[in-house]
């Protein structure tokens, strides 16, 4: 595919812009959380066949917009791969584009240790943000979910809050991935999210309640798609 090594020299010249970026920072700061949820659902579909996660990150980002992170989780796919841990790195640059507006974009590379197979793949993202309440955000990959075929990633949300403390927030995503399985598929979520110590180091507890379309069930199965409700808390500091 000669598309591939252009996309990869792509994100590796927004890696190397990324360090540029810090090296031009005033200042930096480091953050980070930690969460435990029932499920780890991503695009609506289980990532740990069901159980529980233990998910934790890190986020370096200078005064000037661009930032670093790093993020794992344990995963839990077909026996045959031996999968069992998830690493995500990613690099981009986010800020305010006018009072209303905010952008983010990034690479974002994903990668299994512990797997018997390459699944490992980089994805180029971008979320435009309005009022600091509503989102579109855009993902592309030449190689979707591991594979060496592309594959794109649309998601529609937004947050209500209620007071301080509470907001609820709704989303729904579609996954074009006719190059890679012959198809495609809807999701949608809806979560309830409670914040803890909001002026320190606030704690979320969230509930999430996740389904799929037909399309997700014949890519990934019935046990993996479909309705599910996914609980958990997490610290930031």
């Amino acid at each position: 595919m000669t598309f591939q090594p252009i996309f990869l020299r792509a994100a590796a010249v927004g890696v190397c812009a990324v360090l540029a970026g810090f090296s031009n920072a005033r200042a930096a700061t480091l953050s980070g959380n930690a969460a435990l949820t029932s499920d780890y659902v991503w695009r609506g579909t289980t990532q740990t066949q069901g159980d529980p996660a233990v998910q934790a990150g890190f986020k370096l980002a200078g005064d000037n917009g661009w930032y670093a992170s790093a993020w794992g989780s344990n995963v839990e796919f077909a026996p045959e791969l031996h999968a069992s841990s998830e690493l995500d790195f990613t690099a981009g640059w986010s800020g305010a584009l006018s009072d209303t507006l905010a952008l983010d974009i990034n690479a974002l590379h994903y990668r299994y240790p512990s797997t018997a197979t390459d699944l490992n793949w980089t994805e180029l993202n971008g979320t435009l943000t309005v009022d600091a309440r509503y989102w579109l955000s855009l993902g592309y990959s030449p190689e979707a979910l591991g594979s060496d075929d592309a594959g794109t990633y649309a998601q529609l949300g937004a947050r209500f809050p209620v007071n301080n403390a509470f907001r609820v927030e709704a989303a729904a995503g579609y996954y074009f991935l006719d190059d890679v399985y012959d198809e495609r598929y809807a999701h949608g979520q809806l979560s309830a999210i409670w914040t803890v110590n909001a002026a320190s180091q606030p704690v979320e507890l969230r509930v999430t309640a996740h389904g799929t379309d037909s399309g997700a069930k014949r890519i990934f199965g019935d046990n993996a798609a479909g309705s599910r409700i996914e609980a958990a808390v997490q610290a930031s500091f």
